[in-house]
């Protein structure tokens, strides 16, 4: 199969345990870069903390962000399409976040927002490269792509359960577990994998000349879409059922050991036979 569109999950995937690109894995994506494949990150990350990840891997291209709720084209940044919401349609889950102390924030196609944070959140936001803007009252804001819950993953488990019995989100709203210490809560139509779908459509690759590689539920509609999903090792069982096949883990450059297998060794096959 020729594949033209390479999409990549950042955190457990892309990244390391320690948040780092390995040189094995900047090489090959450059590599599958000069081939002439696409490479499109696709990340729960906004811009800001998805950007610095595409310059050090030294290329430019379209971000999927917010879990799909903004794709931004760089260099730029601009806003290509976004899915946005006024946060009064969320008051009673902001509510149930304020009385219950669980950190939340905010984002706009561009921007992170908080109404306030801890020296242990702000630690987080720095470990993700991101800085937080300030709002007296999110309710009173508009334009928002995502509302994301912050915690340990025992204090989440429990937000979870208190979906749908100590608040309701409305119908047009879906809420999905991007990792173990988030949650994040975005329209029923971001995801991914629509966002996916919709840049590819634009670009005339069908669903069968792309490579989808993720690690976390929020990339299963991704890989399934993709004609080959890839789940890394160190995913949960649920993801690596969507997925078509499972490459090494994320502290295993298991990007570069599948786009090697999928993608530079069967070119290289190529050029040696002509």
């Amino acid at each position: 199969m020729d594949y033209r569109l390479i999409a990549l999950d950042v955190d457990g995937t892309l990244l390391d345990d320690d948040h780092r690109l390995s040189d094995e894995t900047i090489r090959t994506l450059r590599d599958v870069q000069r081939a002439g494949l696409r490479i499109v990150l696709c990340t729960g990350r906004g811009p800001g903390s998805a950007i610095p990840v595409l310059e050090q891997l030294g290329i430019e291209g379209v971000l999927i962000t917010h879990n799909g709720a903004a794709t931004v084209q760089t260099p730029g940044p601009e806003v290509l399409n976004f899915v946005g919401f006024p946060m009064r349609e969320l008051e009673q889950l902001v509510r149930y976040c304020r009385a219950n102390a669980v950190h939340f924030d905010v984002n706009t196609p561009l921007d992170l927002f908080v109404e306030n944070a801890e020296d242990e959140v702000m630690a987080m936001y720095e470990r993700f490269l991101i800085e937080p803007k300030r709002s007296e009252d999110v309710l009173a804001m508009e334009g928002i792509v995502k509302f994301t819950m912050f915690s340990t993953g025992e204090q989440l488990d429990l937000v979870q359960q208190a979906f749908g019995t100590e608040f309701m989100l409305p119908e047009t709203f879906h809420n999905i577990r991007s990792g173990v210490e988030f949650i994040d809560v975005m329209m029923t139509a971001s995801s991914k994998g629509s966002a996916l779908k919709q840049l590819a459509a634009s670009w005339g690759i069908e669903p069968q000349e792309i490579i989808a590689i993720g690690n976390y539920y929020n990339d299963i509609d991704m890989i399934r879409f993709a004609g080959l999903g890839i789940a890394m090792d160190n995913s949960p069982d649920e993801v690596k059922k969507a997925a078509d096949e499972t490459t090494l883990s994320n502290n295993e450059n298991g990007v570069h050991a599948a786009l090697v297998k999928h993608v530079l060794a069967p070119l290289s096959a190529g050029r040696s036979r002509s």
